[in-house]
């Protein structure tokens, strides 16, 4: 029995929509040359598929809370995430900014040593926690990845120690927003004007200043000429040399 032309038509669109349903969404990814899956050639990238699921959330979701079970690791694809600690008198104390392409959840005992919050809208990859220990014993340059971002984090944990001990408000302020178009760089996004997704009061509590003292300051470098502010979700680093001046204690 032969078959219509619009039926001919129909069999190949089903055939097709049917190969997309086994296409990877790694196959198109615009973080993955920055990401933890860097290393991998595509048949190890097809085996850390197989454990990965696709999460998105909303701003101000909860990923994790400290001492929570530390059950999953993640990705992130689109958005930002800031980790934060509370302190026992219920001060918090935010401990990072993370972009597309960094890895969180990475835990040395079985619960989060920190709280993790999405700033603005989040697309995750997640893996399972005793899921990925086991691929990592089978792709060592997977587990090397990995050991390579931790080192990056200890760097800025190291990083954000000298911004509270030893700089002033406009010296933390200037460090912060070189080291957010560093990162930007990094990932192949625009550093100028700068993305500046967190608030005023997360800012605040990264550098360990008041909301008024960085409102305060972020005015005064507007002011000197050394940024401008087109809106409060970005900032344009209109003087960098004065920038990295202030930013090492000029």
């Amino acid at each position: 029995m032969s078959t219509s032309p619009r039926g001919q038509e129909a069999a190949r669109t089903t055939t097709a929509d049917r190969l997309r349903a086994f296409e990877s969404p790694c196959d198109d990814c615009a973080i993955r040359e920055t990401s933890v899956c860097e290393v991998l050639d595509p048949a190890q990238l097809a085996r850390l598929r197989t454990i990965t699921t696709v999460v998105r959330l909303d701003p101000h979701s909860t990923l994790f809370q400290e001492g929570e079970a530390a059950e999953h690791l993640s990705n992130v694809v689109e958005g930002a995430v800031k980790l934060y600690k509370l302190l026992p008198d219920g001060r918090r104390q935010i401990t990072g900014f993370l972009f597309p392409g960094d890895f969180l959840g990475v835990a040395l005992n079985k619960t989060y040593a920190y709280s993790a919050e999405a700033i603005t809208k989040l697309r995750l990859c997640r893996f399972p926690r005793q899921r990925m220990e086991n691929l990592l014993k089978e792709l060592p340059n997977l587990e090397h990845r990995l050991l390579e971002m931790a080192g990056n984090e200890l760097v800025a944990a190291q990083d954000q120690m000298l911004l509270l001990g030893r700089k002033t408000a406009r010296e933390r302020l200037a460090s912060f927003l070189l080291m957010l178009a560093r990162r930007a760089r990094a990932r192949g996004q625009p550093e100028n004007p700068l993305p500046l997704p967190m608030s005023r009061a997360d800012i605040a509590d990264y550098l360990g200043l008041t909301i008024e003292t960085v409102s305060r300051t972020f005015t005064q470098l507007r002011k000197d000429g050394t940024i401008a502010l087109p809106e409060q979700t970005r900032v344009e680093l209109v003087n960098r040399a004065k920038l990295e001046e202030l930013a090492e204690g000029g």
